[in-house]
Protein backbone atom coordinates (compact mmCIF):
# COMPACT_ATOMS: atom_id res chain seq x y z
CA UNK A 1 0.00 0.00 0.00
CA UNK A 2 1.15 3.21 -1.22
CA UNK A 3 0.18 5.98 1.24
CA UNK A 4 0.01 9.74 2.28
CA UNK A 5 0.00 8.40 5.85
CA UNK A 6 -3.09 10.82 7.13
CA UNK A 7 -5.78 8.69 7.20
CA UNK A 8 -8.13 10.21 10.10
CA UNK A 9 -11.86 9.41 11.28
CA UNK A 10 -14.42 10.46 8.40
CA UNK A 11 -15.10 14.14 8.56
CA UNK A 12 -18.62 15.63 6.55
CA UNK A 13 -19.01 18.82 4.61
CA UNK A 14 -21.22 20.04 7.46
CA UNK A 15 -18.61 19.99 9.86
CA UNK A 16 -17.10 23.25 11.47
CA UNK A 17 -13.41 24.35 12.63
CA UNK A 18 -10.27 23.88 10.46
CA UNK A 19 -9.69 21.54 8.45
CA UNK A 20 -7.06 20.09 5.79
CA UNK A 21 -9.67 18.31 3.55
CA UNK A 22 -11.80 19.12 0.17
CA UNK A 23 -14.94 17.90 -1.10
CA UNK A 24 -15.03 15.16 -3.45
CA UNK A 25 -16.34 17.32 -5.92
CA UNK A 26 -13.30 19.57 -5.97
CA UNK A 27 -10.46 17.03 -6.40
CA UNK A 28 -12.88 15.56 -9.26
CA UNK A 29 -12.98 19.49 -10.70
CA UNK A 30 -9.16 19.71 -10.20
CA UNK A 31 -8.73 16.15 -11.77
CA UNK A 32 -10.52 16.97 -14.93
CA UNK A 33 -12.65 14.46 -16.77
CA UNK A 34 -9.55 13.82 -18.94
CA UNK A 35 -8.21 11.97 -15.60
CA UNK A 36 -11.26 10.44 -13.83
CA UNK A 37 -15.36 10.79 -13.80
CA UNK A 38 -17.73 9.66 -11.62
CA UNK A 39 -20.03 6.45 -12.20
CA UNK A 40 -21.37 6.34 -8.65
CA UNK A 41 -21.69 8.77 -5.68
CA UNK A 42 -24.88 7.24 -2.98
CA UNK A 43 -23.42 9.75 -0.09
CA UNK A 44 -23.23 13.16 -3.22
CA UNK A 45 -19.55 14.25 -3.52
CA UNK A 46 -19.73 17.04 -0.82
CA UNK A 47 -17.93 14.27 1.24
CA UNK A 48 -14.75 15.28 2.44
CA UNK A 49 -11.47 13.56 1.59
CA UNK A 50 -8.05 14.00 3.41
CA UNK A 51 -6.09 10.88 2.43
CA UNK A 52 -5.23 8.72 -0.02
CA UNK A 53 -4.00 5.01 -0.30
CA UNK A 54 -2.30 2.90 -3.18
CA UNK A 55 -3.81 -0.51 -3.00
CA UNK A 56 -3.76 -3.81 -4.87
CA UNK A 57 -5.00 -7.03 -4.38
CA UNK A 58 -2.92 -8.59 -1.25
CA UNK A 59 -3.33 -4.69 0.70
CA UNK A 60 -7.09 -4.97 0.65
CA UNK A 61 -7.03 -8.93 1.34
CA UNK A 62 -4.64 -8.13 4.65
CA UNK A 63 -7.01 -4.77 5.53
CA UNK A 64 -10.10 -7.14 6.04
CA UNK A 65 -11.27 -7.31 9.61
CA UNK A 66 -8.94 -4.44 10.69
CA UNK A 67 -10.45 -1.39 12.78
CA UNK A 68 -7.57 0.98 12.31
CA UNK A 69 -8.28 4.49 10.28
CA UNK A 70 -8.67 3.93 6.72
CA UNK A 71 -7.97 6.52 4.07
CA UNK A 72 -10.47 8.42 2.49
CA UNK A 73 -9.65 7.73 -1.30
CA UNK A 74 -8.54 4.33 -2.54
CA UNK A 75 -6.68 3.76 -5.41
CA UNK A 76 -7.44 0.06 -6.51
CA UNK A 77 -4.36 -0.75 -9.21
CA UNK A 78 -4.10 -3.97 -10.61
CA UNK A 79 -7.57 -5.34 -8.39
CA UNK A 80 -9.79 -8.16 -10.00
CA UNK A 81 -13.32 -7.30 -9.74
CA UNK A 82 -14.27 -10.28 -7.91
CA UNK A 83 -11.50 -8.98 -4.98
CA UNK A 84 -12.89 -5.57 -5.37
CA UNK A 85 -16.50 -6.51 -4.93
CA UNK A 86 -15.81 -8.91 -1.86
CA UNK A 87 -13.48 -6.13 -0.26
CA UNK A 88 -16.65 -3.72 -0.94
CA UNK A 89 -18.73 -6.24 0.70
CA UNK A 90 -16.85 -6.59 3.52
CA UNK A 91 -16.75 -2.63 3.68
CA UNK A 92 -20.47 -2.31 3.96
CA UNK A 93 -20.25 -4.02 7.28
CA UNK A 94 -18.22 -1.48 8.75
CA UNK A 95 -19.31 1.14 10.73
CA UNK A 96 -19.26 4.67 9.03
CA UNK A 97 -16.07 5.97 10.31
CA UNK A 98 -13.99 2.89 9.39
CA UNK A 99 -15.09 3.03 5.39
CA UNK A 100 -13.44 5.13 2.31
CA UNK A 101 -15.43 7.55 1.04
CA UNK A 102 -14.92 7.07 -2.39
CA UNK A 103 -12.71 4.53 -4.71
CA UNK A 104 -10.88 5.10 -8.10
CA UNK A 105 -10.23 2.15 -10.48
CA UNK A 106 -10.14 1.35 -14.09
CA UNK A 107 -12.77 -1.22 -14.21
CA UNK A 108 -15.70 0.77 -12.48
CA UNK A 109 -17.78 1.79 -16.12
CA UNK A 110 -17.16 -1.93 -16.94
CA UNK A 111 -19.37 -3.78 -14.51
CA UNK A 112 -22.42 -3.50 -13.20
CA UNK A 113 -22.15 -6.03 -10.06
CA UNK A 114 -18.92 -3.78 -9.14
CA UNK A 115 -21.02 -0.34 -8.66
CA UNK A 116 -23.39 -1.81 -7.35
CA UNK A 117 -21.63 -3.39 -4.66
CA UNK A 118 -19.86 0.07 -4.18
CA UNK A 119 -23.34 1.46 -3.85
CA UNK A 120 -24.66 -1.18 -0.74
CA UNK A 121 -20.81 -0.14 1.19
CA UNK A 122 -21.66 3.79 0.57
CA UNK A 123 -18.63 4.64 -1.35
CA UNK A 124 -18.50 6.60 -3.85
CA UNK A 125 -17.05 4.97 -7.13
CA UNK A 126 -14.82 6.79 -9.70
CA UNK A 127 -13.10 5.32 -13.62
CA UNK A 128 -10.05 6.57 -13.86
CA UNK A 129 -9.14 6.74 -17.63
CA UNK A 130 -7.55 3.48 -18.75
CA UNK A 131 -4.51 4.87 -20.15
CA UNK A 132 -3.52 6.69 -17.07
CA UNK A 133 -0.79 5.44 -15.44
CA UNK A 134 -1.35 5.07 -11.54
CA UNK A 135 2.43 6.42 -10.53
CA UNK A 136 1.15 9.63 -12.00
CA UNK A 137 -2.19 9.63 -10.77
CA UNK A 138 -1.19 9.15 -7.45
CA UNK A 139 1.13 12.45 -7.11
CA UNK A 140 -1.44 14.05 -8.93
CA UNK A 141 -4.19 13.80 -6.12
CA UNK A 142 -1.55 14.20 -3.15
CA UNK A 143 -1.01 17.32 -5.09
CA UNK A 144 -4.11 18.45 -5.12
CA UNK A 145 -4.55 17.33 -0.71
CA UNK A 146 -1.53 19.24 -0.61
CA UNK A 147 -3.08 22.21 -2.53
CA UNK A 148 -6.06 21.92 0.49
CA UNK A 149 -3.63 22.14 3.55
CA UNK A 150 -2.03 25.76 2.10
CA UNK A 151 -3.75 29.22 2.33
CA UNK A 152 -5.42 29.61 -1.11
CA UNK A 153 -5.84 32.77 -2.71
CA UNK A 154 -8.99 33.49 -5.33
CA UNK A 155 -8.76 32.70 -8.53
CA UNK A 156 -8.67 35.38 -11.39
CA UNK A 157 -6.52 38.28 -9.32
CA UNK A 158 -4.81 40.16 -11.82
CA UNK A 159 -1.73 40.47 -10.35
CA UNK A 160 0.09 37.49 -10.65
CA UNK A 161 3.34 38.03 -8.97
CA UNK A 162 1.40 39.30 -6.04
CA UNK A 163 0.07 35.99 -5.01
CA UNK A 164 1.30 33.09 -2.77
CA UNK A 165 -0.25 29.92 -4.54
CA UNK A 166 0.28 26.44 -5.27
CA UNK A 167 0.70 25.29 -8.71
CA UNK A 168 -3.00 23.67 -9.67
CA UNK A 169 -4.22 27.25 -8.26
CA UNK A 170 -1.39 28.88 -10.46
CA UNK A 171 -2.44 26.96 -13.73
CA UNK A 172 -6.25 27.98 -13.34
CA UNK A 173 -5.09 31.86 -12.86
CA UNK A 174 -2.77 31.44 -16.52
CA UNK A 175 -5.46 29.92 -18.24
CA UNK A 176 -8.18 32.64 -17.15
CA UNK A 177 -5.70 35.47 -17.81
CA UNK A 178 -3.78 34.50 -21.04
CA UNK A 179 -6.35 32.45 -22.63
CA UNK A 180 -6.43 28.39 -23.79
CA UNK A 181 -5.55 25.64 -21.34
CA UNK A 182 -2.19 25.00 -19.27
CA UNK A 183 -0.15 22.51 -17.89
CA UNK A 184 2.78 23.04 -15.42
CA UNK A 185 5.69 20.05 -16.36
CA UNK A 186 8.64 19.25 -14.12
CA UNK A 187 12.40 18.89 -15.61
CA UNK A 188 11.51 15.74 -16.70
CA UNK A 189 8.27 16.71 -19.00
CA UNK A 190 6.14 15.04 -15.94
CA UNK A 191 2.56 16.68 -15.40
CA UNK A 192 2.58 18.69 -12.01
CA UNK A 193 -0.43 20.46 -12.48
CA UNK A 194 -3.39 21.69 -15.29
CA UNK A 195 -5.63 23.59 -16.26
CA UNK A 196 -9.19 22.79 -16.70
CA UNK A 197 -10.09 20.69 -19.89
CA UNK A 198 -12.63 21.35 -22.60
CA UNK A 199 -13.38 20.31 -25.94
CA UNK A 200 -10.70 22.17 -27.81
CA UNK A 201 -8.14 19.97 -25.83
CA UNK A 202 -5.78 18.34 -28.36
CA UNK A 203 -4.49 14.66 -28.18
CA UNK A 204 -1.17 15.66 -26.97
CA UNK A 205 -2.19 17.59 -23.49
CA UNK A 206 -4.55 14.74 -23.33
CA UNK A 207 -2.15 12.28 -23.02
CA UNK A 208 0.38 14.45 -21.39
CA UNK A 209 -2.19 14.68 -18.19
CA UNK A 210 -2.73 10.63 -18.59
CA UNK A 211 0.80 10.73 -17.97
CA UNK A 212 1.69 9.24 -21.25
CA UNK A 213 4.53 10.40 -23.79
CA UNK A 214 3.03 12.47 -26.49
CA UNK A 215 3.39 11.36 -30.22
CA UNK A 216 6.85 10.70 -31.11
CA UNK A 217 6.68 12.31 -34.15
CA UNK A 218 5.59 15.81 -32.45
CA UNK A 219 8.17 15.36 -29.77
CA UNK A 220 10.68 14.46 -32.97
CA UNK A 221 9.32 18.06 -34.41
CA UNK A 222 9.77 19.97 -31.23
CA UNK A 223 13.74 18.63 -30.92
CA UNK A 224 14.15 19.61 -34.89
CA UNK A 225 12.26 23.18 -34.14
CA UNK A 226 15.06 24.05 -31.08
CA UNK A 227 12.50 23.96 -28.66
CA UNK A 228 13.66 22.09 -25.89
CA UNK A 229 17.42 23.64 -26.31
CA UNK A 230 15.85 27.05 -26.41
CA UNK A 231 13.98 26.06 -22.97
CA UNK A 232 16.95 24.60 -21.52
CA UNK A 233 19.28 27.63 -22.88
CA UNK A 234 17.11 30.66 -22.01
CA UNK A 235 13.97 32.06 -19.93
CA UNK A 236 12.16 33.53 -23.18
CA UNK A 237 8.40 32.63 -24.39
CA UNK A 238 8.51 30.11 -27.36
CA UNK A 239 6.07 30.17 -29.90
CA UNK A 240 5.13 26.62 -31.51
CA UNK A 241 3.07 26.85 -34.27
CA UNK A 242 -0.16 24.22 -34.95
CA UNK A 243 0.50 20.67 -36.83
CA UNK A 244 -2.45 19.98 -38.78
CA UNK A 245 -1.13 16.85 -39.98
CA UNK A 246 -0.02 15.65 -36.01
CA UNK A 247 -3.19 17.09 -34.90
CA UNK A 248 -1.34 19.53 -32.71
CA UNK A 249 -2.86 23.08 -31.90
CA UNK A 250 -0.35 26.24 -31.26
CA UNK A 251 1.62 26.75 -28.06
CA UNK A 252 3.33 28.99 -26.01
CA UNK A 253 6.32 27.63 -23.84
CA UNK A 254 8.47 29.57 -21.04
CA UNK A 255 10.91 27.77 -19.28
CA UNK A 256 10.72 27.67 -15.09
CA UNK A 257 14.45 28.51 -14.19
CA UNK A 258 15.96 27.94 -10.17
CA UNK A 259 15.31 31.65 -8.41
CA UNK A 260 18.09 33.84 -9.32
CA UNK A 261 18.66 34.84 -5.81
CA UNK A 262 20.19 31.53 -4.55
CA UNK A 263 23.38 32.60 -6.37
CA UNK A 264 23.29 30.67 -9.20
CA UNK A 265 25.49 32.25 -12.33
CA UNK A 266 23.53 29.60 -14.35
CA UNK A 267 20.09 29.03 -13.12
CA UNK A 268 19.18 25.23 -12.99
CA UNK A 269 15.73 24.23 -15.34
CA UNK A 270 13.29 22.80 -13.25
CA UNK A 271 10.38 22.49 -15.50
CA UNK A 272 8.19 24.32 -18.11
CA UNK A 273 4.47 26.24 -18.60
CA UNK A 274 2.60 25.04 -21.42
CA UNK A 275 -0.10 27.29 -23.06
CA UNK A 276 -2.68 25.36 -25.97
CA UNK A 277 -4.55 27.65 -27.57
CA UNK A 278 -8.38 26.65 -27.85
CA UNK A 279 -11.39 27.87 -29.43
CA UNK A 280 -10.38 31.44 -28.73
CA UNK A 281 -7.09 33.39 -29.68
CA UNK A 282 -4.45 33.79 -26.70
CA UNK A 283 -4.50 37.13 -25.15
CA UNK A 284 -2.60 40.25 -26.11
CA UNK A 285 -0.38 40.49 -22.97
CA UNK A 286 0.08 36.03 -22.62
CA UNK A 287 3.64 36.31 -23.03
CA UNK A 288 3.86 38.60 -20.29
CA UNK A 289 1.60 36.57 -18.16
CA UNK A 290 3.61 32.87 -18.61
CA UNK A 291 6.88 35.02 -17.64
CA UNK A 292 5.13 35.89 -14.67
CA UNK A 293 3.71 32.65 -13.95
CA UNK A 294 7.05 31.28 -14.65
CA UNK A 295 8.84 33.11 -11.72
CA UNK A 296 5.68 31.83 -9.19
CA UNK A 297 6.16 28.33 -10.59
CA UNK A 298 9.68 28.22 -9.71
CA UNK A 299 9.59 29.72 -6.00
CA UNK A 300 7.16 27.07 -5.66
CA UNK A 301 9.03 24.30 -6.71
CA UNK A 302 12.32 25.66 -5.27
CA UNK A 303 10.46 25.92 -2.12
CA UNK A 304 8.83 22.00 -2.04
CA UNK A 305 12.54 20.99 -2.72
CA UNK A 306 13.84 22.77 -0.01
CA UNK A 307 10.94 22.17 2.43
CA UNK A 308 10.07 18.83 3.10
CA UNK A 309 6.09 17.84 4.22
CA UNK A 310 5.74 17.78 8.33
CA UNK A 311 5.88 14.12 7.19
CA UNK A 312 8.81 14.33 5.59
CA UNK A 313 10.61 16.22 8.47
CA UNK A 314 9.34 13.47 10.68
CA UNK A 315 10.92 10.88 9.04
CA UNK A 316 13.99 12.81 8.34
CA UNK A 317 14.77 13.36 12.84
CA UNK A 318 13.46 9.54 12.69
CA UNK A 319 16.94 8.88 11.04
CA UNK A 320 18.66 11.21 12.80
CA UNK A 321 19.17 14.32 10.43
CA UNK A 322 18.03 17.50 10.82
CA UNK A 323 18.51 17.37 14.75
CA UNK A 324 17.51 14.23 15.01
CA UNK A 325 15.56 12.71 18.15
CA UNK A 326 11.42 12.19 17.96
CA UNK A 327 8.93 11.64 19.65
CA UNK A 328 8.07 7.61 19.37
CA UNK A 329 4.57 7.48 20.29
CA UNK A 330 3.65 10.58 18.36
CA UNK A 331 5.60 8.89 15.27
CA UNK A 332 4.26 6.15 15.56
CA UNK A 333 0.37 7.50 15.12
CA UNK A 334 1.34 9.81 12.15
CA UNK A 335 3.25 7.11 10.42
CA UNK A 336 1.22 4.03 11.58
CA UNK A 337 4.71 2.19 12.57
CA UNK A 338 4.71 -0.68 15.04
CA UNK A 339 6.39 0.67 18.31
CA UNK A 340 8.67 -2.50 18.61
CA UNK A 341 9.75 -5.32 16.95
CA UNK A 342 12.46 -6.25 14.49
CA UNK A 343 13.02 -4.15 11.42
CA UNK A 344 15.68 -3.22 9.27
CA UNK A 345 17.34 -0.04 7.61
CA UNK A 346 19.27 -0.20 3.60
CA UNK A 347 20.94 2.31 3.18
CA UNK A 348 21.40 3.43 -0.72
CA UNK A 349 24.30 5.25 -2.02
CA UNK A 350 25.46 6.35 -6.10
CA UNK A 351 28.46 4.82 -7.00
CA UNK A 352 31.74 7.30 -6.75
CA UNK A 353 30.88 11.30 -5.87
CA UNK A 354 30.36 11.87 -9.73
CA UNK A 355 27.33 13.84 -11.10
CA UNK A 356 25.06 15.73 -10.27
CA UNK A 357 23.65 17.35 -6.51
CA UNK A 358 20.32 15.86 -7.19
CA UNK A 359 21.41 12.25 -8.86
CA UNK A 360 18.79 11.11 -6.52
CA UNK A 361 16.02 12.98 -8.77
CA UNK A 362 13.42 10.80 -9.66
CA UNK A 363 15.06 7.86 -7.76
CA UNK A 364 14.35 8.37 -4.49
CA UNK A 365 10.67 8.03 -5.97
CA UNK A 366 11.63 4.84 -7.34
CA UNK A 367 13.11 3.17 -4.35
CA UNK A 368 10.06 4.60 -2.02
CA UNK A 369 7.60 2.92 -4.92
CA UNK A 370 9.73 -0.61 -4.46
CA UNK A 371 9.77 -0.83 -0.73
CA UNK A 372 5.74 0.11 -0.54
CA UNK A 373 5.09 -2.81 -2.69
CA UNK A 374 7.97 -5.01 -0.74
CA UNK A 375 6.50 -3.77 3.18
CA UNK A 376 3.36 -1.17 2.99
CA UNK A 377 4.24 0.43 6.06
CA UNK A 378 7.86 0.84 4.91
CA UNK A 379 9.16 4.71 5.44
CA UNK A 380 11.72 6.24 2.94
CA UNK A 381 13.71 9.26 2.67
CA UNK A 382 16.61 11.05 1.01
CA UNK A 383 19.18 12.77 2.98
CA UNK A 384 21.87 14.51 0.58
CA UNK A 385 23.28 12.03 -1.83
CA UNK A 386 22.12 9.12 -0.30
CA UNK A 387 18.42 7.60 0.67
CA UNK A 388 17.23 5.50 3.13
CA UNK A 389 14.20 3.47 3.71
CA UNK A 390 13.25 1.42 7.33
CA UNK A 391 11.54 -2.00 6.65
CA UNK A 392 9.32 -2.76 10.03
CA UNK A 393 8.82 -6.79 10.66
CA UNK A 394 12.16 -7.91 9.10
CA UNK A 395 15.25 -9.89 10.69
CA UNK A 396 16.49 -11.52 8.00
CA UNK A 397 19.60 -9.85 6.06
CA UNK A 398 19.19 -12.23 3.40
CA UNK A 399 15.54 -11.45 2.90
CA UNK A 400 16.33 -7.85 2.72
CA UNK A 401 19.38 -7.81 0.61
CA UNK A 402 17.98 -10.06 -1.55
CA UNK A 403 14.89 -7.21 -2.32
CA UNK A 404 17.72 -4.27 -2.37
CA UNK A 405 20.08 -6.37 -4.94
CA UNK A 406 16.74 -6.40 -7.09
CA UNK A 407 16.03 -3.10 -6.56
CA UNK A 408 19.53 -1.75 -7.69
CA UNK A 409 19.19 -4.03 -10.72
CA UNK A 410 16.06 -2.43 -11.54
CA UNK A 411 17.14 1.21 -10.97
CA UNK A 412 20.14 0.40 -13.48
CA UNK A 413 18.11 -1.19 -15.73
CA UNK A 414 15.50 1.76 -15.92
CA UNK A 415 17.44 4.99 -15.08
CA UNK A 416 21.21 3.96 -15.91
CA UNK A 417 21.94 4.86 -12.35
CA UNK A 418 24.20 2.46 -10.40
CA UNK A 419 23.75 1.94 -6.79
CA UNK A 420 25.32 0.31 -4.38
CA UNK A 421 23.41 -0.32 -0.93
CA UNK A 422 24.15 -1.40 2.94
CA UNK A 423 21.70 -3.16 5.15
CA UNK A 424 21.63 -3.16 8.71
CA UNK A 425 19.07 -5.68 10.84
CA UNK A 426 17.80 -6.16 14.42
CA UNK A 427 16.91 -2.73 14.31
CA UNK A 428 14.10 -3.23 17.82
CA UNK A 429 12.80 0.07 18.42
CA UNK A 430 12.57 3.42 16.51
CA UNK A 431 14.78 4.75 19.09
CA UNK A 432 17.53 2.63 17.56
CA UNK A 433 16.76 3.54 13.92
CA UNK A 434 19.48 6.61 13.62
CA UNK A 435 22.04 4.52 14.69
CA UNK A 436 21.37 2.02 12.18
CA UNK A 437 21.54 5.18 9.31
CA UNK A 438 25.09 5.43 11.42
CA UNK A 439 25.98 1.96 10.78
CA UNK A 440 25.18 1.74 6.56
CA UNK A 441 26.79 4.53 6.59
CA UNK A 442 29.82 3.45 7.91
CA UNK A 443 29.69 0.44 5.38
CA UNK A 444 28.74 2.75 2.41
CA UNK A 445 31.68 4.99 3.06
CA UNK A 446 34.28 1.89 3.84
CA UNK A 447 32.99 0.65 0.88
CA UNK A 448 33.32 2.95 -1.56
CA UNK A 449 36.14 3.13 -3.28
CA UNK A 450 36.12 -1.35 -3.75
CA UNK A 451 32.10 -1.64 -3.57
CA UNK A 452 31.44 -5.65 -2.92
CA UNK A 453 29.99 -7.95 -5.84
CA UNK A 454 26.40 -7.50 -6.26
CA UNK A 455 26.55 -4.06 -4.32
CA UNK A 456 24.79 -4.81 -1.64
CA UNK A 457 26.50 -6.01 2.20
CA UNK A 458 26.12 -5.43 5.53
CA UNK A 459 28.46 -4.81 8.53
CA UNK A 460 29.33 -7.95 9.36
CA UNK A 461 29.90 -9.19 5.81
CA UNK A 462 32.44 -6.18 5.11
CA UNK A 463 33.81 -5.57 8.33
CA UNK A 464 37.23 -5.99 7.19
CA UNK A 465 36.51 -3.19 4.64
CA UNK A 466 34.94 -0.87 6.66
CA UNK A 467 37.72 -0.82 9.60
CA UNK A 468 40.34 -0.73 7.51
CA UNK A 469 38.99 2.02 5.62
CA UNK A 470 38.20 4.16 8.90
CA UNK A 471 41.67 3.44 10.30
CA UNK A 472 43.11 4.50 6.95
CA UNK A 473 40.63 7.72 7.25
CA UNK A 474 41.90 8.21 10.42
CA UNK A 475 45.77 8.20 9.04
CA UNK A 476 45.06 10.51 5.83
CA UNK A 477 43.82 13.38 8.38
CA UNK A 478 46.88 13.22 10.11
CA UNK A 479 50.04 14.60 7.73
CA UNK A 480 52.46 13.51 10.50
CA UNK A 481 51.26 9.93 10.02
CA UNK A 482 52.56 10.24 6.64
CA UNK A 483 55.89 8.30 6.05
CA UNK A 484 58.27 10.64 3.76
CA UNK A 485 60.17 7.96 2.70
CA UNK A 486 57.43 6.87 0.42
CA UNK A 487 57.79 9.87 -1.41
CA UNK A 488 61.53 9.02 -2.96
CA UNK A 489 59.24 5.33 -4.73
CA UNK A 490 56.87 7.11 -6.15
CA UNK A 491 59.51 9.85 -7.30
CA UNK A 492 61.70 7.08 -8.72
CA UNK A 493 58.53 5.64 -9.97
CA UNK A 494 57.89 9.17 -12.33
CA UNK A 495 61.17 9.78 -13.38
CA UNK A 496 61.90 5.86 -14.39
CA UNK A 497 58.33 5.19 -15.75
CA UNK A 498 58.02 2.21 -13.59
CA UNK A 499 55.40 0.89 -10.93
CA UNK A 500 58.16 -0.45 -7.97
CA UNK A 501 55.01 0.45 -5.86
CA UNK A 502 52.58 -1.61 -7.28
CA UNK A 503 54.85 -4.72 -7.22
CA UNK A 504 55.89 -4.34 -3.78
CA UNK A 505 51.43 -4.09 -2.96
CA UNK A 506 51.56 -7.21 -4.62
CA UNK A 507 54.57 -8.91 -2.62
CA UNK A 508 53.08 -7.76 0.48
CA UNK A 509 49.15 -9.04 -0.50
CA UNK A 510 50.51 -12.57 -1.09
CA UNK A 511 52.40 -12.06 1.76
CA UNK A 512 56.02 -12.56 0.95
CA UNK A 513 55.35 -15.05 -1.89
CA UNK A 514 57.83 -13.99 -4.56
CA UNK A 515 56.14 -16.75 -7.17
CA UNK A 516 52.89 -15.07 -6.55
CA UNK A 517 53.38 -11.71 -6.61
CA UNK A 518 55.45 -12.58 -10.11
CA UNK A 519 52.44 -14.57 -11.20
CA UNK A 520 50.18 -11.72 -10.61
CA UNK A 521 51.72 -9.32 -12.03
CA UNK A 522 52.62 -11.36 -15.07
CA UNK A 523 57.02 -11.18 -14.87
CA UNK A 524 59.99 -13.72 -14.00
CA UNK A 525 60.32 -14.33 -10.16
CA UNK A 526 64.33 -12.96 -10.74
CA UNK A 527 62.58 -9.55 -11.78
CA UNK A 528 60.31 -9.68 -8.69
CA UNK A 529 62.92 -10.50 -6.46
CA UNK A 530 65.25 -7.82 -7.92
CA UNK A 531 62.31 -4.74 -7.81
CA UNK A 532 61.80 -5.66 -3.70
CA UNK A 533 65.38 -5.21 -3.47
CA UNK A 534 65.28 -1.74 -5.13
CA UNK A 535 61.89 -1.16 -3.24
CA UNK A 536 64.01 -1.60 0.04
CA UNK A 537 67.03 0.09 -1.48
CA UNK A 538 65.49 3.21 -2.04
CA UNK A 539 62.61 3.35 0.63
CA UNK A 540 65.11 2.32 3.12
CA UNK A 541 63.06 -0.57 4.77
CA UNK A 542 63.43 -4.33 5.70
CA UNK A 543 60.57 -6.22 4.02
CA UNK A 544 61.67 -9.37 6.06
CA UNK A 545 60.51 -7.11 9.71
CA UNK A 546 57.19 -7.77 10.54
CA UNK A 547 56.46 -4.00 11.87
CA UNK A 548 58.31 -2.68 8.50
CA UNK A 549 55.73 -4.70 6.29
CA UNK A 550 53.03 -3.43 8.09
CA UNK A 551 53.75 0.38 8.40
CA UNK A 552 54.43 -0.09 4.29
CA UNK A 553 51.34 -1.98 3.34
CA UNK A 554 49.37 0.94 5.48
CA UNK A 555 51.10 3.53 3.82
CA UNK A 556 50.87 2.15 0.09
CA UNK A 557 46.70 1.14 1.17
CA UNK A 558 46.09 4.73 2.11
CA UNK A 559 47.63 6.02 -1.19
CA UNK A 560 45.77 3.40 -3.31
CA UNK A 561 42.73 4.69 -1.32
CA UNK A 562 43.50 8.21 -2.67
CA UNK A 563 44.00 7.08 -6.20
CA UNK A 564 40.94 5.33 -6.50
CA UNK A 565 38.74 8.45 -5.07
CA UNK A 566 40.26 10.70 -7.58
CA UNK A 567 37.98 10.24 -10.25
CA UNK A 568 35.14 11.49 -7.97
CA UNK A 569 36.80 14.34 -6.38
Amino acid sequence: MITDRQARPRASAADTGPTEAITLREMLSALDTAVVRVVGAPAGEDVMISSVALVDGSDLLAEAGTHAPVPDLYLHAGVTNADAVRWFDEVAQRSPEHRPAAVMSKNAAGSGVLQSAARQAGVALLEVHPKARWDHVLPLVKGVLDRSRRHQAALGEPDLLAMDTDLFGLAQMVAQNAGGLVSIEDAQSHVLAYSASNESADELRTLSILGREGPRDYLRALEQWGVFHRLRESDEVIDVPAHSQLATERRLVVSIRQPSDEGSAAPRMLGSIWLQQGAEPFTADAPDVLRGASAIAARIIWRSHNAPSTEGLLIQRLFGARGGGVDVPSLVGALSLPVTGPAAVVGFALTGNAGPADGFAGVGSMIRLHASSFRHDSVATVIGRRAYVLLPGYKSASTVSAWARQLVDDVEAKRSVVLRAAVAIHVMDLGQVAAARTEVDRVLDGTAATFPEGRVTTLDESRTAVLLGEILDLIGRRPELYDPRLDVLFDYDLRHASSLWESAEAYLARHGDVRQAAAALQVHPNTMRYRIRRVEDIVGLDLGDPSDRLLLELQLALHRRRKLAEPFS
